[in-house]
């Protein structure tokens, strides 16, 4: 039998041998370790969120807003948390938990209390239960007191322009990046760089009073100002959406741009899109089809090789044109639009009449090498120096690569590419007395500190001469009269110059030519320009041509341009300057008659 006495003692031994491990190990944390084991605890409470920065705004070359940021909260739980919430009832301090938070939360939210308690209940330490709150309806959430409730600060994008401008200024998508046109091309401007609060909490989740804490401001992004006139906008928006729908075209598009310095202070384009629910958009309605979409010009391109014609004295406004209603080229016999007896032009007459047959004689002296010049001067085959988001430069292939009948197809505008705002440019040359201004879009930048930082403005470059401006523009003038393509382009009171395009539009679906693109350029007035403006449809389906459907919208956004901008009519006569040979015939032996029944 064993000795009570030595059982005794080994258990005390045993107890304290226990004993001062416990406290070796109490003296190892309280002293040696402390430092650590304060630091892994602290670690656990510390929370870090993220303060996004409010994304800077899109505001219109007067300060109209088109995009901008507001402050929203995304509301969280901690379910564990939530059963201990209490609130005075009776003057008496009343536990009334999950349902009862949930009674309280449900008008604030929007939503039941029945749906809130299966939100409420559970053991999650977090859950989003709500997005987009306004910071208004948080603080009223706050002010409950329920355990476990809080927030993430959020931001979320609004465009008060809508759809007038959304294939412009574009979109940012759910997760907060942006998603098309400008926000895209300006993002690095418009982010900012997000801030972070770190802080010690509670086990319900709250920040725990009077801890450490550590918040990093985040820094707002920079507000971005176009040259866009937001009404000039809604105007054009609204103008080409009607004739789109009207003539059941598969896109349209218009351009305004003001003469002296080539600011964009409208492109619109349809169809469109809400960039407040771009996730709604239908298919192709996201991209700004003035920048992406390419298409041959067709006779509104024939102002580059006349203007090159005129500069190279080849020819002048009034040379005399036999035009037959063949013309033998290249193995091709060309034609014009619809058949015709012999005509006796001019210059004038021909572009005014929009005549490829005429557009060919008059211009086909000039060698391929000098006329591919004049066109890269006009800016084809390059980009426009806006840089837009899926811009596309065109095809305009070098001179040495022209097949034998693209050296002619080029004269009258086909066979190469462009976009609606190359396509504007070229008029706005004419109309700058031959001086080419690059469009802009960017007309400034704000920071954060108000400090206003103007974008560079592009340089001029001489494409033609004065003189020869001059005289295209005369010669454009012709087109909107009586005796032109577009009687419905002219606008009461002031001198327009324009001209119309029908031009076989190339559809890369098919893989062949597939309907129109119709189209009229002009601007006014004709002797002091202010703006020129640009419409363009794809593929209409009643009616094609670009005098018939383009003339219309000039008409109107143009005249809604002059009014806003107040310009008055310059009161002038504009030049009369002979199409035709008035009935006569020209000499077909006169070698300063251009014929074209020659072999």
């Amino acid at each position: 039998m064993a000795n009570p006495r030595r059982r005794i003692r080994a258990m005390l031994v045993a107890a304290i041998f226990v004993f001062s491990i416990f406290g070796a190990q109490l003296l190892r944390v309280q002293a040696f370790d402390a430092a650590t084991v304060q630091a892994a605890a602290l670690g656990k409470r510390l929370e870090t969120k993220t303060i996004p920065a409010l994304r800077g705004r899109v505001l219109d070359t007067a300060g109209v807003v088109l995009a901008s940021s507001i402050e929203r909260r995304t509301v969280t739980v901690n379910q564990t948390a939530v059963p201990s919430y209490q609130k005075t009832i009776d003057k008496k301090l009343t536990r009334v938990g999950v349902a009862g938070a949930a009674q309280d939360l449900a008008p604030l939210l929007g939503t039941t209390a029945e749906a809130l308690v299966a939100q409420l209940s559970g053991t999650a330490g977090y859950r989003v239960i709500a997005k987009e709150v306004t910071p208004l309806a948080w603080r009223q959430i706050a002010a409950l007191g329920i355990p476990g409730i809080l927030s993430e600060t959020t931001t979320s994008r609004v465009y008060p322009a809508n759809l007038s401008a959304a294939p412009l200024v574009g979109f940012v998508q759910a997760d907060g990046t942006a998603g098309g046109g400008l926000e895209v091309m300006q993002d690095k401007v418009l982010q900012g760089s997000p801030g972070k609060q770190v802080y010690e909490q509670a086990q319900d989740g709250t920040m725990i009073p009077w801890a450490q804490r550590e918040d990093v401001p985040a820094t707002n992004g920079k507000d971005v100002n176009l040259t866009i006139d937001a009404d000039l906008q809604w105007y054009a928006q609204n103008a080409i959406a009607n004739k789109v729908i009207e003539s059941q075209a598969l896109s349209g598009y218009v351009v305004v741009m003001e003469v002296r310095t080539g600011k964009l202070r409208a492109v619109a384009s349809y169809p469109t899109f809400d960039p407040n629910a771009p996730g709604k958009a239908a298919a192709g309605s996201l991209e700004n089809h003035a920048f992406q979409d390419v298409y041959e010009p067709g006779s509104t391109g024939k102002v580059m090789s006349m203007a090159a014609a005129i500069e190279e004295k080849v020819v002048q406004p009034t040379t005399s044109l036999i035009v037959p209603n063949r013309l033998p080229r290249a193995g091709t016999s060309f034609k014009d639009d619809v058949d015709h007896p012999t005509l006796n032009l001019t210059v004038a007459g021909a572009l005014a009449m929009s005549s490829n047959i005429g557009t060919m004689l008059a211009t086909e002296k000039v060698a391929p090498p000098t006329m591919e010049s004049y066109f890269r001067k006009f800016g084809i085959g390059q980009p426009t120096g806006v840089a837009f988001p899926g811009e596309s430069p065109g095809l305009f292939a070098k001179s040495g690569d022209w097949s034998g009948s693209q050296r002619y197809t080029t004269l009258f505008g086909q066979g190469y590419s462009l976009n609606a705002v190359q396509a504007a440019g070229v008029y706005q040359t004419i109309a700058n007395g031959g001086v080419r201004v690059p469009p802009s879009l960017i007309e400034s930048t704000t920071g954060v500190d108000g400090i206003v930082t103007p974008s560079a403005q592009p340089q001029g470059q001489k494409v033609v001469s004065p003189d020869t401006a001059t005289k295209v523009s005369t010669m454009l003038e012709e087109v909107v009269g009586p005796k032109g393509t577009a009687p419905k382009a002219k606008i009461d009171g002031y001198r327009v110059a324009g001209k119309t395009g029908t031009a076989n539009r190339y559809d890369p679906e098919v893989g062949s030519y597939n309907g129109y693109t119709a189209s009229f350029i002009g601007y006014a007035p004709a002797d002091d320009p202010k703006f020129v403006v640009a419409v363009t449809l794809q593929r209409p389906v009643s009616g094609h041509f670009g005098g018939q459907l383009g003339g219309p919208v000039f008409k109107d956004v143009m005249t809604y341009a002059l009014q806003k901008y107040a310009v008055a009519p310059t009161g002038t006569v504009a030049p009369v300057i002979p199409l035709s040979s008035d009935g006569a015939a020209w000499d077909p032996n006169d070698p300063a008659v251009l014929n074209g029944e020659k072999r």
